[in-house]
C-alpha cells in the first residue's frame, strides 16, 4: 500500500462502515453528496459559536429516510453543543433545517477515550502549534498521552515551516506499530492544519487500535493454508 491512502477509505465498505449511509438516484447523488458536506462544515467551523471546535467533534454521520436526515455527531464535551436543558442542541438543529431546507433529526453521542481518535489528537496538536507551543514537545507529549490511553502504535507527521523556518519540512515521529496493509487493523487516522503566524502546518496522525472485534487472530490460519505440494505443470 502506497504512503498517500488514506487508511480510513482504504477500509471503508471492508472493516468500516459509511459516514454517509443513504441511496438516491444518479440525478440527485451530486446534490444530496454536496449537502452532506454543507452540513458538517456548517457544524464543525460555525459561524457564531467558537466553542464547537473546543468541543472535539471526531465525525459527523448522516443517514437519511423519505421524511427526514438523520444527523449524529459523535462529541468528546458533547455539553458544549447540547447546551443548559438541551436549549442550544434546539437552536442548531433549526438553523441546520434552514440551511438544507428539509426536515433535521440531530443526535449527540459522547466519544469515550478521546485520545484514542485520530482526529482529536490532531485538532489537540493545531491548537498548541497555534498558541506557539514547541512542535517537538507537542508531538511527544501527544504520544504518550496516546499510548497510556492503549494504543498499539501512533505516528504524527506535521509539515510546514516548523519552529518558523525559512523552508517548509516535514517532520514525523513514531512510536509502537503501524501495519498500514494490515485490513484487519483498526487504524485510526486524523488530518488538520495549524495556523500560525509564519503559515499553515499540516497535522498527520495515525493511531492503531489494535484488531477489529470479531476477528480471529490467526488461530484457523492452518484451514485455510494452500497444499505444500506444488501444482503440476502442464506443458504446451
Amino acid at each position: 500500500m502506497g504512503q498517500k491512502v488514506n487508511p480510513i477509505s482504504f477500509r471503508t465498505g471492508i472493516m468500516l462502515g459509511w459516514k454517509s449511509r443513504w441511496y438516491a438516484s444518479k440525478q440527485e447523488f451530486a446534490d444530496l453528496l454536496l449537502e452532506d458536506q454543507k452540513i458538517r462544515n456548517f457544524i464543525k467551523n460555525h459561524p457564531k459559536k467558537p466553542q464547537y471546535k473546543n468541543a472535539g467533534i471526531e465525525r459527523i454521520e448522516i443517514e437519511r429516510t423519505r421524511d427526514e436526515v438523520k444527523v449524529i455527531v459523535h462529541v468528546a464535551r458533547p455539553g458544549l453543543i447540547i447546551g443548559k436543558k438541551g436549549q442550544e442542541i434546539e437552536i442548531l438543529q433549526e438553523e441546520v433545517q434552514n440551511l438544507v431546507g428539509r426536515v433535521i433529526n440531530l443526535k449527540v453521542e459522547e466519544v469515550g477515550r478521546p485520545e484514542l481518535k485520530a482526529q482529536l489528537v490532531a485538532e489537540d496538536i493545531a491548537q498548541q502549534l497555534a498558541k506557539r507551543s514547541g512542535f517537538r514537545r507537542t508531538m511527544k507529549r501527544s504520544m504518550e498521552q496516546t499510548m497510556d490511553a492503549g494504543a498499539k502504535g501512533i505516528k504524527i507527521q506535521l509539515a510546514g515551516r516548523l519552529g518558523g523556518a525559512e523552508m517548509a519540512r516535514r517532520e514525523k515521529q513514531i512510536s509502537g506499530s503501524i501495519p498500514l496493509s494490515t485490513l484487519r487493523a483498526n487504524i485510526g487516522y486524523g488530518f488538520t492544519e495549524a495556523k500560525t503566524p509564519q503559515g499553515h502546518i499540516g497535522v498527520q496522525v495515525w493511531i492503531n487500535n489494535g484488531m477489529f472485534e470479531g476477528d480471529s487472530d490467526g488461530a484457523d490460519a492452518e484451514e485455510g493454508q494452500t497444499s505444500k505440494k506444488p501444482k503440476r505443470a502442464y506443458k504446451r
